[in-house]
């Protein structure tokens, strides 16, 4: 059996199942192992809480989530910096396709970084309990006197002491591609009642949901 062979036999019987691919060595015994996707609290939830999320869905979910954390740590590919790649980063503005936009100092650590490769993960967290959402993309540098404007707030003098004109602001867009999110379907409330409930009668019950995002 080559391993193409292996692969689609996996895929016709076990397609519930996670298949790593793999090359075959000639004449080699083959253990399958079945790998469950869903761990045990998954399984135990009294309800439904998985929800792929597509193209437009997926788009305002992330906008959603990300108009309520507002902050994340964006990821880049580490070259020269001091944290390996990684810093907290406001987020100024979410489209309602899921595009990010951000302001950045053209000698930064980050910019750097993004110039010699593109690719970006983002991680955020809009509250103790709710809208985790993790994202990777792509970001894209340039200058844009109309977007700056258009991103301005005044706290950001802080930073760029010249004001909106401050030569060193570049505009960063980071284009997420997918991701996965967990939230809940009915807001902290709703599931802090439905815990309370599970705890005492022994249940999964904390009104969650989850899952993949595609744009």
């Amino acid at each position: 059996m080559t391993g193409k062979d292996y692969r689609n036999y996996l895929s016709e019987k076990y397609h519930s199942f996670t298949a790593i691919p793999i090359t075959l060595a000639p004449n080699c015994i083959i253990h399958i192992s079945k790998t469950k996707i869903m761990d045990s609290i998954n399984q135990n939830q009294q309800e439904e809480n998985h929800k792929d999320l597509s193209a437009a869905e997926a788009g305002e979910k992330i906008k959603a989530m990300v108009d309520q954390a507002q902050t994340c740590f964006l990821s880049t590919t580490p070259l020269n910096g001091p944290s390996r790649g990684t810093r907290p980063m406001n987020v100024l503005k979410a489209d309602d396709s899921g595009t990010l936009w951000f302001l950045s100092a053209d000698d930064s650590h980050k910019n750097e970084e993004i110039s010699a490769d593109p690719s970006v993960k983002l991680y955020f967290q809009g509250s103790r309990h709710s809208d985790f959402l993790y994202l990777t993309g792509k970001a894209y540098i340039f200058r844009d006197q109309a977007k700056i404007k258009e991103l301005w707030n005044p706290l950001l003098k802080t930073w760029f002491t010249e004001g909106e004109t401050d030569p060193r602001i570049t505009v960063i867009e980071v284009v997420p591609q997918e991701g996965y999110y967990w939230d809940t379907k009915h807001g902290n409330m709703v599931a802090g009642i439905k815990m309370m409930v599970g705890a005492a009668i022994g249940q999964t019950l904390d009104d969650s949901i989850e899952g993949n995002l595609k744009v």
